[in-house]
């Protein structure tokens, strides 16, 4: 069984969550509703709210409310880029044998929070630099161990450009055997990109580095 690492970069990676009709590539009652379909299973847009509304009522809880919901405008995409984008992630980790323990996620949540001074302060730079919930901050934490496994599985170095096409590639392969189709009214899913048309974080930063960063 090989190691992972379970540390966490807290600088940023090299260069990773409207009324229209409902959903009409796949056809069928089944897709009703959905915000998306990931592998036959769907993503549903309650499911989508309920995360953004989350998100919102946080951050309108934090001191700097106002800049936080300025800064992520386009936050039900950006939700729903990352929901799609975690199970394709999961489906090229599952092919390749990777699974993350409840307790390396322990382990990586404490060693963040020591990182950068503690629980509330990971909580407050999650919530500011990733969008993401206190409730979320244990999911984020999975996700980038996944990526670090899948990684050294493929023996890709994630500090290179060439080791981010081979994690690209991967997750291309697993998103084009999911076969994900999504809601018009959010964009269109790409294989290629693995992720969604104009969503505004881009995958590579969501995938490698989920930690916070320290603020120079």
């Amino acid at each position: 069984m090989f190691r992972r690492r379970t540390s966490l970069s807290l600088s940023a990676a090299a260069a990773v969550l409207v009324a229209a009709p409902l959903l009409t590539a796949c056809g069928g009652e089944a897709h009703a509703g959905a915000a998306a379909v990931v592998g036959g299973e769907r993503i549903t847009m309650s499911q989508v709210q309920s995360k953004v509304e989350a998100v919102r009522a946080a951050q309108r809880d934090h001191e700097q409310a106002d800049v936080l919901i300025k800064e992520t405008g386009q936050l039900t995409r950006s939700t729903l880029s990352g929901l799609v984008l975690r199970r394709v992630l999961e489906r090229a980790a599952g092919d390749a044998g990777v699974t993350v323990s409840r307790a390396e996620i322990q382990e990586a949540r404490e060693l963040a929070a020591r990182q950068v001074g503690g629980p509330e302060r990971l909580e407050s730079l999650m919530l500011r630099q990733q969008a993401a919930t206190p409730d979320e901050i244990d999911e984020m934490l999975r996700v980038q161990l996944l990526v670090q496994g899948l990684a050294e599985k493929l023996g890709a170095n994630l500090q290179t450009p060439q080791g981010q096409e081979e994690l690209r590639a991967e997750l291309e392969k697993a998103s084009r055997e999911l076969d994900v189709s999504v809601n018009p009214r959010y964009g269109k899913w790409d294989d290629e990109q693995v992720s969604l048309a104009e969503a505004d974080r881009p995958w590579i930063r969501e995938l490698t580095n989920p930690g916070p960063e320290q603020p120079a």
